[in-house]
């Protein structure tokens, strides 16, 4: 079958050329990766970044960033006291280098390593960005004496740049409000800003960061600084934890890299290692991870070699010789090779062999130079690799009775009619009730049904055994055909769509936790595959004589009620299970009018970090949590 020819007419005059910022507003994900709350986040971080980098080349010593709220959304401003965007005119545009910065794509002093000598916006994009995809930006230069100011919508000038006054101060002010007709929400998340301020004032001692927050009626102010660096950063992330050693740390500069790194070992089972390039956060990491990870675990198997430490025959991997690892990764390079605009990964080969001999060296020669913390260090190796090879036996014996393995689907299952797996969706669904509406109300074609009956175990607390112990894990893992550890293989997943659905109430967001919870820590890949959503059910019914309708948000509410009248009958729905299946199939199962959001590595990254303050032993951390988030609440189940 061949392909509907629409029009067979291609030449010059079907080529359309976006112009200035109509490129960038055309295609926003291309230059910040979503176009939600991490987007609106994004816009705010590109100016911050350069901010930093004037602090790195030695010339911004603090950086103040205000968040205020109009009623159509939030506004940023960020002001340091670097030495001010260049106000005087390019020849070749005849422009000001204030405006060619603001509205020209891949230009700026950041190509030229004399001006910046390392720099986290590395592409020539970063404020053009942010000024293309916002309702208004409004940029102030303290420079040479003068203040100087430019007014730009949507990323084309206002006007010309103007002298408004002298000043003794220095720096650039840049305040901006996000497009609402590009992005789905305006809101500034606080607690995501604040964790990226504070690791962003450890990676640069002596910077200071304030963030005054004037949203709300309680004015907030908070300061980030840190004298001690990564040594620092390693003892806040470990200020609850029980420590097997002091703090490893190090710094080195080869050529134009310079690479630093902390380190300590404690007394728990996961490894943590943030890693950053030109104070860009790599969650992904890269060749200067690979490095790291590669001289860590040869330096400790050279020492038990050295040392002819007996391991009693355990064959010892990289991941046991990191289990119980914090660490810090910092590398300030020129050009790095970033994978895309929004810089989660490195790539650069040559900086590998650098972190390598870098980290292998420090690390070898504090292991002989403290023999207590070489001690702690080789018992905790030994303890990982003990309870590794105990879990692998116990696995392989339970395998062999172990539902995992087997090609029986879980009796619960409401399996569908075709099994590829590109088509089909697999909606896991909170609780008996709701569970039989969407088996009755679903498309037995190419949607499953597996309802789960409470809480699933919180795998953070649990071991392996009461993991593969649990009915309702069992059921999952089974249903999904993935295997799980070892013989895990995302490949051989039967849907590739796995739909979290739960009920719109504190119990229902406890669950979806508990879940994303279990498949960062088990089965990762299904997440990075974008296999995982969350459905996305109706907060209210409202209804008024014939007519009636779904709202999912208070602002879907209201914009009906003024449609409909005050006095629209209004239904909260707390639970799945109060929709029939008809409602169910048209608000939440239905792919033509359903709303799925998928969930991403940052979403379960951050689930699995809230449910450590939320359900952990700091009581204190979640006091405050709850403090900071109340006004927040909307809508308490009680």
């Amino acid at each position: 079958m061949s392909a509907e020819l629409v029009n067979d007419s291609y030449n010059a005059s079907k080529i359309v050329v976006l112009e200035g910022p109509q490129g960038i507003r055309k295609r926003p994900a291309m230059y910040i990766g979503s176009t939600g709350p991490s987007g609106v986040l994004h816009l705010l971080y590109e100016v911050v970044d350069n901010a930093v980098d004037e602090a790195i080349a030695g010339y911004c010593k603090n950086i103040s960033i205000r968040l205020f709220r109009e009623d159509s959304g939030d506004i940023a401003e960020v002001t340091d006291d670097g030495r001010g965007i260049p106000i005087d005119t390019i020849e070749k545009y005849n422009k000001s280098a204030l405006e060619v910065i603001m509205t020209t794509l891949h230009k700026g002093a950041k190509f030229n390593n004399d001006v910046y000598k390392v720099s986290g916006g590395l592409h020539g994009v970063g404020l053009t960005v942010v000024n293309a995809l916002s309702e208004y930006t409004d940029v102030t230069v303290r420079k040479d004496g003068h203040t100087y100011r430019q007014s730009f919508s949507r990323g084309i000038p206002s006007g010309k740049i103007e002298l408004i006054g002298d000043t003794n101060e220095k720096g650039t002010t840049i305040r901006f409000k996000p497009d609402k007709d590009i992005f789905s929400t305006l809101v500034i998340d606080s607690t995501i800003l604040k964790e990226r301020l504070r690791y962003t004032a450890f990676l640069n001692p002596g910077l200071r960061i304030t963030l005054t927050d004037e949203r709300f009626e309680s004015k907030e102010t908070e300061e980030f600084a840190s004298s001690g660096g990564l040594a620092d950063f390693i003892s806040f992330l470990n200020k609850d934890a029980a420590t097997l050693t002091n703090i490893i740390q190090s710094k080195r500069q080869e050529g134009t890299v310079t690479i630093e790194f902390a380190l300590q070992y404690v007394d728990t089972y996961e490894e943590k290692l943030d890693s950053f390039v030109n104070n860009i956060k790599t969650p992904e990491g890269g060749t200067h991870v690979s490095g790291m990870h590669s001289a860590i675990t040869r330096a400790i198997m050279n020492y038990i070699d050295k040392n002819k430490i007996n391991v009693r025959d355990i064959r010892i991997t990289g991941e046991d010789t990191r289990e119980g690892l914090t660490a810090i990764l910092s590398v300030l390079m020129q050009n790095p090779e970033f994978e895309g605009q929004t810089k989660e990964k490195l790539g650069n080969a040559s900086v590998k062999g650098i972190v390598d001999g870098t980290v292998y060296a420090n690390m070898s020669r504090y292991l002989e130079e403290h023999p207590a913390d070489a001690k702690a260090i080789m018992g905790k190796v030994m303890s990982a690799a003990s309870a590794r090879e105990s879990a692998r036996k116990a696995r392989d014996l339970a395998r062999k009775k172990n539902i995992f393995d087997s090609t029986v689907l879980p009796g619960k299952l409401a399996d569908c009619i075709d099994s590829n797996p590109e088509n089909t969706e697999l909606f896991i669904v909170e609780g008996a009730s709701a569970g039989g509406s969407a088996k009755e109300g679903r498309d037995k074609s190419i949607q499953a049904i597996l309802p789960l009956r409470g809480k699933i175990l919180n795998v953070e607390k649990a071991g392996d055994e009461r993991i593969f112990d649990n009915a309702e894990i069992k059921a999952m893992v089974t249903a999904f055909g993935t295997g799980i550890k070892e013989t895990f293989n995302s490949e051989a997943i039967r849907y590739k769509k796995i739909i979290i659905m739960t009920d719109a109430d504190v119990d229902g967001s406890h669950i979806r936790t508990l879940l994303l919870t279990f498949f960062y820590r088990y089965m990762k890949k299904i997440i990075e595959s974008g296999y995982v959503f969350a459905a996305q059910p109706p907060l209210y019914k409202i209804s008024k004589g014939k007519n009636e309708a779904y709202c999912y948000n208070d602002a879907e509410l209201a914009e009906k009620m003024k449609e409909l009248g005050e006095d629209s009958a209004v239904q909260r729905y707390k639970g799945l299970g109060e929709m029939n299946q008809e409602q169910l199939w048209d608000t939440t199962m239905n792919p033509k009018n359903r709303r799925l959001k998928k969930l991403t590595i940052a979403d379960a990254a951050r689930a699995e970090e809230l449910f450590k303050i939320l359900m952990g032993v700091d009581v204190p951390q979640r006091r405050k949590f709850l403090q900071e988030h109340a006004e927040e609440v909307k809508t308490l189940d009680v």
